[in-house]
């Protein structure tokens, strides 16, 4: 490895590690939520170094960071580089900063070799991709492309009751600036993201070129019961809404399993209320994640799960079901895969094509703008948890191969 590539391995790994002590839970992972004071930490380091490489830094109406370097040709569409910077709760360093920080070094290699691009070049970094605290996921880029309307994100809340808005107005965002992008500005997104599997490790190969995302979708299930004392209601009286809610979810699985092709079924999130050791819970709120490479898959399991929950409906049990997300499969662009191949290969860096099993902000930028994207290695193909870690000098490969091609696509001179 050569002075330059060990000395762009050692810069990535350094924002790496500033970004991982903006957590709430220091020593047990990245938390890192949205509007957090975490948040703002992590968006100061971000905006600063943008700053330091000479972009125009922004942020739009739902925090998201834009770092511009200017193109030559006036009201030219820019070709966007980045991820999101939020986390899950206990998560890892590098779902989501792993990709802003190649954002920032192909950046930061335009400015320093002094490439001046025709189209502009843009650093973003997105908020809530994950969901973990208004929900749905992948907020930042659905409120760029409109997908997320303005009406929508102001009625949004956490689980607290506190409104988004206000969230955003406390670290000091403003709520009230334009929220959607004009697809006409994009000429381009390209993300990197650690794969969160352990397909490329098992291979041996630094990079995946992905060429299609899984579809998803989540849905939020309501059951209602009858809060009553532990003690004192007879089993035969009681409309236990936590009994009737695990007896939904010990069935579900088996759901996906019955689709098969690779579809999966998870029911990551439960919330009991009241919450009491000694009171029959009266209301659970539990989400169901559904993923499939095929759209058909998606939709025949939905179908499926409603009509499981809706069949416990009675006996003082009353259920229903919101679907806050989503999204088909989505195909990458086939001009950026050959570009990647193209570059990967002259750079001599070995790579082999992927599907993402998860779901990503390119998903959604893929209805509205030509979308690339690369994979990492993870360690033992773990992720969301402490223990995730990709190598730096696997990220500092897909960031020669994004500068090349960033190059290309922003027709530098």
């Amino acid at each position: 490895m050569s002075l330059v590539k060990e000395q762009l391995a050692a810069r990535i790994e350094k924002h790496i590690e500033a970004l991982s002590h903006f957590t709430a839970t220091p020593g047990k992972g990245t938390t890192r939520l949205t509007y957090s004071p975490e948040d703002l930490q992590a968006r100061n380091y971000i905006k600063g170094k943008m700053k330091e490489i000479g972009l125009e830094v922004t942020e739009d109406g739902l925090g998201n960071i834009f770092g511009k370097l200017e193109g030559t040709l006036e009201d030219a569409p820019s070709v966007l580089i980045g991820s999101h910077f939020d986390s899950v709760p206990n998560g890892g360093s590098y779902d989501g900063p792993a990709g802003v920080v190649a954002g920032l070094e192909v950046a930061a290699l335009f400015a320093e070799n002094n490439v001046k691009p025709k189209y502009p070049l843009e650093v973003i970094a997105m908020v809530e991709e994950e969901g973990s605290r208004f929900g749905g996921g992948l907020m930042g880029s659905r409120g760029i492309t409109g997908l997320m309307s303005e009406t929508e994100f102001f009625k949004l809340a956490d689980r607290d009751g506190v409104l988004a808005k206000d969230a955003m107005e406390k670290i000091g965002l403003d709520p009230s600036l334009p929220k959607q992008r004009d697809p006409k500005t994009i000429k381009a997104f390209l993300e990197l993201h650690i794969e969160q599997g352990p397909i490329l490790e098992e291979k041996g190969i630094p990079i995946g070129v992905v060429e299609a995302i899984v579809g998803l979708t989540q849905l939020e299930v309501t059951v209602k019961g009858q809060a009553g004392h532990a003690g004192t209601t007879p089993m035969d009286r009681r409309s236990d809404a936590l009994a009737a809610a695990a007896a939904i979810i010990a069935g579900l699985s088996g759901l996906a399993e019955a689709e098969g092709e690779g579809s999966v079924l998870t029911v990551g999130r439960l919330n009991v209320f009241p919450n009491g050791a000694n009171v029959i819970p009266d209301k659970v709120v539990f989400s169901v994640d559904i993923r499939s490479g095929k759209e058909e898959h998606v939709l025949n399991m939905v179908e499926k799960v409603k009509e499981r929950i809706g069949s416990y409906d009675g006996g003082g049990i009353q259920t229903s079901v919101e679907q806050p997300l989503y999204m088909k499969p989505k195909a990458m662009n086939e001009e950026i895969l050959t570009l990647f191949k193209e570059k990967s290969a002259q750079l001599n860096i070995p790579y082999c094509p992927i599907n993402s099993g998860a779901g990503h902000d390119a998903m959604v930028l893929s209805d509205f703008t030509d979308v690339g994207m690369l994979f990492i290695p993870s360690r033992n193909g773990l992720s969301h948890c402490p223990e995730e870690w990709s190598d730096s000098k696997d990220i500092a490969k897909a960031v020669e191969i994004f500068y090349e091609a960033a190059k290309k696509l922003t027709e530098a001179e």
